[in-house]
């Protein structure tokens, strides 16, 4: 019996190809390079390379006063101003011991729901986008203009708000807010079915993401995955739940941990657009509970210079991409002797170097989307 192989050439070989994906020009949405090993079409390793971005924010912390550095803070995750001001202000008057009044504790909760909210909208819309559909960045974009709108009346600014304040918030609201922004929260929850019906009842989208990109619970515990990513494998954590702080312990009945066990890239999304349904949800409970607070202050009143005492603390919130975590140290200065931040997007976007191995270039895409990642939260 005689056996011919005939023509095979260079396939006889098997040749890695590594493949560099960005970094991106600094003037898109960020700067990330992944460096793909690849066997074929298959990726065989994944390495994330970040760093492109990096402004020494945690250096300049050290150089700015405990005003300052709110500034600073709530812009690593440029989709999450408030919710970044919020933590670092929360450590602050923790190291004080320091009480804010009930009223800006239910309207830091209600602005900081809808700040998840315009978060959440800006992933349900470019996510499609990125796997073909154009249609959604358009709806999606709409209902963010309706909740800009009065997130930028009542703070005076569109994307950094610079509006919470060691010990409160920079003012009271304007005259009438409150209604209309109930009237904006009513009229997005009319809207919200577009992305129930037209994204995630898509059998297009479904074949893109289902059974693609699946995290294990056990990657999301070891490279410490938090927020929408960790809950859609399985991973049963909310800060606002586990650890209340702001007015969540009150909110029990409304806030819901919207959590599923598959870990794929649908998953994400499914989880993602259920967390935005709830937090309009808690947005009108705070509104009511506002309704029923009697007049007072907003802020507490403090002293011309602010020195935190000598000591040590830590903070952490559920933010939109997941947990953001705050170490301040302090030397008994105006200014923190280190204030040490734990992005979100940092931890989520290691887990690419388990999740990507084994899988598809053409499903790279689909599940670099489905992270919800901002490169500056990555950076810092």
């Amino acid at each position: 019996m005689t056996e011919t192989t005939v023509g095979i050439g260079g396939a006889a070989e098997s040749t890695d190809m590594v493949l560099n994906i960005g970094p991106q020009h600094p003037s898109t949405h960020g700067v990330l390079r992944l460096r793909l090993v690849l066997d074929g079409e298959r990726i065989v390793s994944a390495d994330p390379v970040v760093g492109y971005m990096h402004r020494g924010a945690e250096k300049l912390f050290e150089a700015r006063d405990y005003r300052q550095i709110v500034m600073l803070a709530n812009r690593h995750d440029w989709l999450s101003a408030f919710s970044n001001e919020l933590g670092v202000v929360m450590a602050v008057e923790r190291m004080l011991g320091m009480e804010v009044p009930e009223r800006a504790v239910w309207l830091r909760t209600l602005l900081a729901e809808l700040n998840r909210v315009l978060n959440h909208l800006m992933f349900l819309g470019s996510y499609p986008l990125e796997l073909g559909g154009i249609t959604p960045i358009f709806h999606a974009f709409r209902e963010r203009e309706e909740l800009q709108a009065v997130l930028e009346e009542v703070s005076g600014g569109r994307m950094h708000y610079m509006f919470n304040r060691v010990g409160g918030l920079k003012e009271d609201l304007p005259l009438g807010w409150t209604e209309r922004t109930r009237a904006a929260i009513a009229d997005v929850r009319t809207r919200m079915h577009v992305y129930d019906d037209l994204v995630g009842g898509n059998e297009i989208f479904r074949g893109r993401t289902r059974g693609v990109g699946v995290l294990s619970a056990e990657a999301v515990h070891a490279y410490g995955v938090s927020g929408p990513i960790a809950r859609a494998s399985g991973v049963d954590f909310d800060l606002r739940r586990d650890e209340p702080y702001l007015a969540y312990g009150e909110l029990a009945g409304t806030l819901k941990v919207v959590t599923r066990t598959e870990g794929d890239c649908l998953a994400r999304f499914e989880v993602l657009l259920e967390q935005t349904h709830n937090a309009l949800d808690l947005a009108v409970a705070c509104l009511d509970r506002l309704a029923e607070l009697p007049p007072g202050p907003v802020n507490q009143r403090l002293p011309k210079v602010l020195k935190a005492p000598e000591g040590h603390t830590y903070a952490w919130t559920e933010n939109p991409l997941g947990v953001n975590g705050y170490y301040l140290v302090s030397k008994g200065e105006k200014t923190p002797y280190r204030l040490k931040l734990r992005s979100a997007s940092y931890n989520n976007i290691q887990a690419l170097a388990v999740l990507l191995p084994g899988t598809l270039v053409a499903d790279m895409v689909a599940i670099l989307g489905s992270l919800f990642f901002v490169v500056g939260d990555i950076d810092k």
